[in-house]
């Protein structure tokens, strides 16, 4: 099985400051798109079989700028939904929850449209994604490649290695960082891992 290679969007204006990110569309800003195109070089030096990307447009830009084609947008890989924690930061949520803490405790709801996820809500999301890429790899040569975000990504990286979605707690994951999931006796191993080239 070829690698499995997850590209985390670049900064965004929310990113910078902390603020939860979930289905708010914030676009890039020139510093994340500078980190975006710092990671041609990575990308092209490999066979893509397959590319999907988030909906969002900081992931779509992202997907653009790195020199995907033919990617397939998948709304199953949007970022957590925070629901009430939108916008908010980690700090301003333990003002008034000081032990709160996303990957065991998740989010309290929100509005209809931002009604907010569990871990394990996540980890369903990340496993339908997960068979989405073993379906790819069964009937494409070359990598895949999940554009998407932060807190997604390091959930599906917790799946893909067995672990329960608050795994995704383990794996600290920078805008714009590329990492590569693999094999090594049939199991699934992280081949590399937040890379970010230098500027």
């Amino acid at each position: 099985m070829s690698d499995l290679f997850l590209v985390r969007h670049g900064e965004t204006e929310w990113s910078r400051s902390g603020r939860h990110t979930g289905l708010t569309d914030v676009p890039l800003t020139e510093r994340g798109r500078a980190e975006a195109r710092r990671l041609v070089p990575l990308i092209r030096s490999h066979r893509i079989g397959a590319a999907f990307v988030s909906p969002s447009q900081r992931a779509r830009e992202t997907a653009e700028l790195i020199g995907l084609h033919d990617v397939r947008v998948d709304a199953d890989l949007h970022e957590w939904d925070y629901g009430g924690y939108e916008g908010i930061t980690t700090v301003e949520i333990q003002r008034t929850r000081p032990d709160w803490f996303l990957f065991t405790d998740g989010v309290t709801p929100g509005p209809p449209d931002h009604p907010g996820e569990t871990p394990e809500q996540v980890g369903e999301r990340a496993d339908r994604v997960l068979a989405k890429v073993d379906a790819a790899f069964a009937n494409t040569e070359g990598c895949v490649v999940l554009v998407a975000h932060g807190h997604f990504l390091r959930v599906l990286t917790a799946r893909r290695l067995g672990l329960p979605p608050s795994g995704g707690a383990l794996f600290q994951l920078a805008t714009g960082a590329l990492s590569r999931l693999g094999t090594e006796h049939g199991r699934p191993v992280i081949a590399g891992w937040n890379v970010r080239p230098p500027s």
